[in-house]
């Protein structure tokens, strides 16, 4: 199988080949798997290698250790698995094994067997390759199930059928929606009908593993991918209600709001193309989540939200507790950034003053430029001329927080050298002279005549206080 070039494979041949030599001493059989071989044909970094041993993963493990020498060897009997760290790199060894589960559990019954058997429980096609590492067909590929294919048409789809993979182990329906997530790739029909059949099956898994998978597609590229194949396929109803609540149009009087599902989903893409901070994204995603149980309708004026950003901000510890996230500063930030996202959008709309400003900086101190992403990315509308117009607004909010921050940064900014210094360093007659020495070497710093340090400015003063007469202290 021809590789593309450069690949990862290239890079650490000579350390496969070396692996390799350990396995054909013994006779054993063993090779790359899964992401890595995917991440090969991507043309992906990737620091963690995995390695199928068809018999004992931790014995081989020990004996590579051995061969590379001077390597940390950590592995865990209970699940036949072994790690080393060498240089930067996660090599991970496990046995080839088959599974077999019992329906009430994700913990499958474990029993030796053949790359085949192990392929074959695999999450996905590109997930399910295989390249040997034995001398005799070293680099060759072990493809059943069409993994390749799969990655040339940028398909997601599960190795066996899918019923039988994700009632296995129901994990596996949050992974091929994260995958498609971070790569971009559309889930076949037969996988989404899968997931679809099975979704209820995730009530199995621990809230931590499936948190976990939500991360990882909101910290993918395109984070709405995944979240409308969580909401197409029904997963999203049963791991997160509270969003799927934001569903939907309501029209009244021939008034009708926006979808505010839709919105959030364009809002978390925006940001995602702005910051990687998994943080401000789970902000994006809760700004306007009490909308639904805050909406009104108004005769003559709409359909209205009045407090949702405060009830929204009092909704998030709840979730984040569901959901086992961090119930620390991380959420008191996210806490934050909901409650106070809507004012930078309010200052855009009047007459900007410097105490506005300087309230806002107040409340949200240094977490204001993230404040002013997530504000940015929450600027949606199909009316293109409407979106110009508040961008605009916007912008000259962010030029007045800028030129405020400077302002109070330069008032408050204080040389290098203090009254005391010019007291120890002169002899002083007048005590004008030491405010007006101060003030001298304050503004040439802020001129960019003399360096922002003390030294510098001292032999600066010498020269000004002697201009002014002023005695420099003879120094014993």
């Amino acid at each position: 199988m021809n590789f593309p070039s450069p690949n990862l494979f290239e890079e650490y041949e000579d350390l496969f080949r070396r692996i390799g030599r350990v396995a054909d001493r013994d006779g054993i059989e063993i090779y790359l798997i899964g992401g890595f071989v995917r991440d090969i044909y991507l043309q992906r970094e990737s620091k963690d290698i995995d390695i199928v041993v068809v018999g004992k993963g931790i014995d081989f493990a020990k004996k590579v250790a051995s061969d590379l020498k001077k390597v940390k060897l950590t592995y865990f009997e209970n699940f036949g698995t072994a790690q080393i760290l060498y240089n930067d790199l996660i090599i991970e060894f496990v046995g080839a094994r088959k599974e077999s589960y019992r329906r009430d559990s994700r913990k499958p019954l474990v029993e030796e067997g053949t790359l085949k058997d192990d392929q074959e429980r695999r999450d996905l096609s590109i997930n399910a390759m295989g390249i040997s590492l034995n001398e005799i067909n070293f680099g060759h590929l072990v493809d059943p199930f069409g993994g390749i294919d799969d990655l040339d048409k940028q398909i997601i789809r599960t190795p066996l059928d899918p019923d039988t993979t994700f009632s296995d182990d129901p994990l596996r329906m949050l992974r091929a929606i994260r995958f498609a997530s971070q790569l971009g790739f559309r889930i076949d029909e037969n996988t989404f009908d899968g997931i679809e059949r099975n979704k209820e099956r995730i009530s199995i898994i621990s809230q931590e593993r499936i948190t976990d998978e939500l991360n990882k597609i909101i910290l993918s590229p395109m984070p709405s991918i995944g979240f409308e194949y969580l909401f197409d396929t029904g997963l999203l109803k049963l791991i997160f209600p509270e969003m799927v609540d934001m569903f939907g149009v309501e029209t009244k009087n021939n008034l009708s709001h926006k979808d505010n599902f839709y919105h959030t989903l364009q809002v978390l893409d925006n940001l995602a193309m702005l910051s990687k901070d998994l943080w401000l994204r789970w902000a994006a995603i809760l700004h306007d989540i009490a909308k639904p149980a805050t909406k009104r309708f108004e005769p003559g004026i709409g359909w209205t939200f009045h407090g949702h950003e405060d009830k929204g901000s009092r909704m998030v510890k709840p979730i984040f507790s569901k959901l086992k996230l961090p119930l620390n500063e991380k959420m008191k930030f996210v806490e934050k950034m909901v409650l106070l996202h809507l004012r930078p959008i309010v200052l855009s709309q009047e007459i900007v003053t410097d105490s506005a400003v300087r309230r806002l900086m107040m409340e949200v101190g240094e977490d204001i430029d993230s404040l002013m992403l997530l504000c940015k990315s929450d600027i949606t509308s199909k009316n293109e001329k409407k979106v110009e117009r508040i961008k605009k607004n916007f912008a000259q909010v962010e030029i007045k927080i800028k030129d405020v921050l400077e302002r109070d940064y330069l008032r408050n900014w204080q040389p290098p050298v203090t009254g005391l210094d010019i007291m120890n360093a002169f002899i002083i007659v007048k005590k004008q002279d030491i405010g007006n020495l101060k003030a001298i070497v304050k503004q040439a710093i802020l001129d960019g005549d003399v360096e922002d340090n003390k030294e510098t400015a001292m032999l600066f003063l010498v020269k000004k206080a002697n201009e002014m007469g002023i005695e420099e202290k003879i120094k014993i």
